[in-house]
């Protein structure tokens, strides 16, 4: 019998898989080193929420219109040199900005430039990223695994980069904050050139960008569970997880708390989501079902609706936590999956469609959230977001029943 730490660990026997997370580990928390210190570089510089919202989009928008665009690139180009080149320029964009902020001369149109360029070669490195996980495992069937440990990853490194990051800027400034996630990028790079060469992409007959597109999206229109993974993805997104950017209303106007109680509500959905990663990395079947993802995605809109009628610390901490551990089982389940069943060709293109609803659409669903807790109040428009992912789990799993039940 399998041990439990082998099948946790399984994909790790692969020495690309190993350098690729090792090299991940050390840039994603440089990464949210620098996000820490562009927003209060953007807010010291200008006093001004406004900006910081335009920020984001600067860095958000990008990944709506490119991100298709992107996968389909990935299916013909290498994957591997993709990601060299995208990660040498997010470097280089990085050390720019570290260069104007140590010389004193940078300004809040600085960031916002180079926040935007960022967000290009964002929508360019994602869908290439997150495919390249498939190329790399020595089996298959370690797919889920290996996708499952990256977000681990991810989210470990959501939590530990921005308290490093804001240590860095009380005591050294921002510019040293850019400087070191310049240097972070030295360790993908370093892990991208000491792998040992992955499986080729096979080679297809160029089409046009815009046909490309369209025979991607009937693929995976026409592919029945990738169409339905990738509906509930896009409606968790709309609705279920812009609660994050209202949380600093319910830390002050329903908890009666302050900037620390807006941290561990933080804190208390990233520790949720890094649970969820980790359990679902000891799941050997990661990938080959549809009834993980449906469970996550109810288990998310069941918190998060309860999330919204409390106003007690302990009991909203809580269900925070339970909230982020069933998102990410639904999103790193549903990457598992369509990783797994889509052909080969088609995944570049496909993971693009992926990205752009778990990423592209996240400035949508702020917007929309924004806006119906304006009409209709906080508490209310989280209450609907997550009774409206607890439906489109309910219908998901529907689907994939009948689906089973047909064949």
């Amino acid at each position: 019998m399998e041990r439990p730490r082998a099948r946790a660990f399984g994909s790790l026997r692969s020495r690309n898989v190993r350098l690729f997370l090792g090299g991940q580990s050390v840039s994603l928390v440089g990464t949210w080193v620098q996000q820490v210190a562009m927003g209060w570089l953007a807010y010291r510089l200008t006093g001004s929420p406004l900006l910081l919202g335009v920020l984001a989009a600067a860095g958000q928008l990008p990944s709506l219109l490119l991100m298709p665009i992107a996968g389909g690139l990935s299916d013909r180009w290498s994957r591997h040199r993709i990601l060299v080149v995208t990660q040498s320029l997010a470097m280089a964009l990085t050390l720019v900005l570290a260069g104007l902020a140590l010389a004193g001369v940078v300004t809040v149109w600085h960031l916002v430039a180079i926040g935007a360029l960022l967000g290009v070669v964002g929508a360019l490195d994602v869908p290439a990223r997150q495919a390249f996980v498939a190329d790399i495992v020595e089996s298959r069937d370690d797919v889920g695994n290996a996708v499952a440990l990256h977000a681990s990853v991810t989210n470990a490194a959501r939590l530990i980069g921005p308290s490093i990051g804001g240590a860095i800027v009380a005591h050294a400034g921002e510019g040293v904050c850019f400087l070191v996630n310049g240097a972070s990028y030295a360790a993908v790079l370093l892990a991208l050139g000491a792998m040992r060469a992955a499986p080729e992409v096979p080679a297809r007959t160029a089409t046009p960008i815009l046909r490309g597109l369209h025979e991607t999206a009937r693929y995976a229109r026409s592919t029945r569970p990738i169409a339905a993974i990738l509906m509930l993805v896009a409606l968790v997104t709309l609705l279920g997880r812009p609660y994050t950017v209202l949380l600093p209303v319910f830390a002050s106007e329903v908890l009666h708390g302050g900037p620390e109680t807006l941290g561990w509500l933080m804190a208390a959905s990233g520790c949720g989501a890094l649970v969820g990663t980790l359990v679902l990395s000891g799941q050997r079947s990661l990938g080959q079902s549809a009834a993980t993802i449906t469970v996550g995605a109810a288990v998310a809109g069941s918190a998060l609706a309860l999330f919204a009628l409390s106003d007690a610390l302990w009991l909203s901490l809580a269900l925070l936590c339970v909230t982020g551990f069933g998102v990410m089982v639904q999103l790193a389940s549903s990457n598992a999956l369509i990783q797994t069943i889509v052909a080969d060709d088609r995944r570049g293109g496909v993971m693009g469609l992926y990205t752009m609803a778990f990423v592209g659409l996240a400035p949508a669903g702020t917007l929309l959230a924004g806006t119906l807790a304006a009409s209709l109040g906080t508490a209310r428009m989280v209450l609907l977001g997550g009774l409206g992912c607890l439906a489109g789990s309910l219908a998901f799993g529907r689907r994939c029943r009948g689906r089973r039940a047909s064949e």
